[in-house]
């Protein structure tokens, strides 16, 4: 097993780590130059030799690593990935029993007690996502504790950490049998295809399980629906699904026009009655407002950041601005879903987000419904940052 070395931390840090807090953050280490190889495990005291936890040194974005036990008898090993994987697939038996969906996230990094990477359940496939090359390093014992411990048909894998954080190309295939793509999967008796091997990401974001059920159930029927930031058109679907007279899905990238037909032709939906608009969805904002085009429902979720040629978005600046953009296109009585999976705001900032778009529209709104993490996305009340995803459906009265 990978070495372990002792890791000071700063005192005034102690009661925050040491009650819960699992993210180790460049702040608080005092001697930040004994971190050399990405896996190597750590004991961490502060100042006063104080024993805080037991942690493992790995680098993405978020910051140095993870504490993953405070108990300083307890090993990292086999055994207490196993522990933990199983203590995991037990909070997900629901799941297992329920014949509408077959796809959701088995392990949930810090909120399951393990950061830096998370399994995703595909019927039967097992997707594991490593955001380091930290825990990249546990790899052996995590898949084969993940091998005894559930019946799968196959386990693939996703490494992020390069050196701009970003994905790197693989074929992914680990172990088991491979899967045929598309490989078919059910959310809430809906069809989604997902490809494993393809890239970064598989087709379908599974944390918004609840609010395209939302969508479809209570709020879609008979509406004309504009769905922005589209990808492969999720959320268009269960909106046709729920009785939409028609969607129109908007995505600069190219691959969203076959990806959204694909998904549509899945659930017998005739996508030649929707619209699928590949183009910068800022560009569409404008052609709406040019052509006097409103909706009954608009749906935003953006990526954190994105750029195209002429525009660049990041959540935490131009949010606000993007529901005004909603606002000038929704009509009185109808609904903006806004949705960001950016960790770096809370809840209430979100909310005051919308309230300032209204106010400078000369707008009011009343909120209908807020969504966080589904509950296979489990968290730690320890670490608020863990649950990201933030959705607010906003009934515009006037505006």
């Amino acid at each position: 097993m990978n070495k372990e070395i002792m890791l000071t931390i700063k005192s005034k840090y102690f009661k925050k780590l040491k009650g819960g807090y699992p993210l180790l953050f460049k702040e608080a280490i005092v001697n930040l130059n004994d971190l050399k190889e990405e896996g190597t495990l750590l004991k961490l005291v502060d100042e006063q030799k104080r024993f805080i936890g037991k942690g493992y040194y790995g680098k993405q974005n978020k910051g140095y690593g993870w504490i993953l036990t405070r108990k300083e008898q307890e090993k990292i090993d086999y055994v207490f990935f196993e522990n933990r994987i199983k203590r995991a697939i037990e909070h997900r038996k629901s799941f297992f029993n329920d014949h509408e969906t077959n796809a959701f996230r088995l392990f949930n990094g810090e909120g399951d007690g393990i950061g830096g990477f998370t399994v995703d359940y595909f019927d039967g496939y097992l997707l594991l996502n490593w955001y380091s090359e930290g825990i990249y390093q546990f790899k052996q014992p995590i898949v084969e504790a993940l091998q005894s411990s559930i019946e799968y048909k196959g386990i693939y894998e996703k490494k992020r950490f390069d050196q701009k954080g970003q994905y790197i190309e693989d074929d992914d295939f680990l172990v088991g049998e491979r899967a045929q793509f598309p490989l078919i999967v059910k959310e809430n008796g809906v069809h989604f295809a997902v490809y494993l091997n393809d890239g970064a990401m598989v087709g379908v974001f599974l944390d918004q399980r609840e609010v395209r059920k939302s969508i479809r159930d209570h709020h879609a029927e008979g509406k004309t629906v504009l769905n922005m930031f589209s990808y492969t058109g999720a959320f268009s679907v269960f909106a046709a699904l729920g009785g939409a007279v028609k969607t129109t899905s908007v995505d600069l990238a190219n691959r969203s026009l076959n990806k959204t037909i694909e998904q549509f032709s899945l659930n017998g939906l005739d996508y030649e009655a929707h619209d699928i608009r590949v183009m910068d969805v800022f560009n569409y904002f404008k052609y709406a407002v040019r052509n006097n085009l409103k909706f009954d429902m608009v749906i935003l979720d953006p990526p954190s950041f994105a750029r195209s040629k002429k525009h660049r978005f990041s959540v935490a600046k131009d949010y606000k601005d993007l529901i005004k953009e909603a606002i000038a296109i929704t009509e009185n009585g109808g609904m903006i879903v806004a949705s960001t999976n950016f960790a770096g705001i809370d809840m209430k900032k979100f909310r005051s987000f919308v309230e300032k778009a209204f106010k400078e529209m000369n707008g009011t709104y009343k909120l209908m419904e807020e969504h966080s993490l589904p509950v296979d996305f489990k968290t730690i009340r320890e670490f608020p940052e863990g649950d990201y995803l933030k959705v607010l459906f906003i009934k515009k009265i006037k505006g």
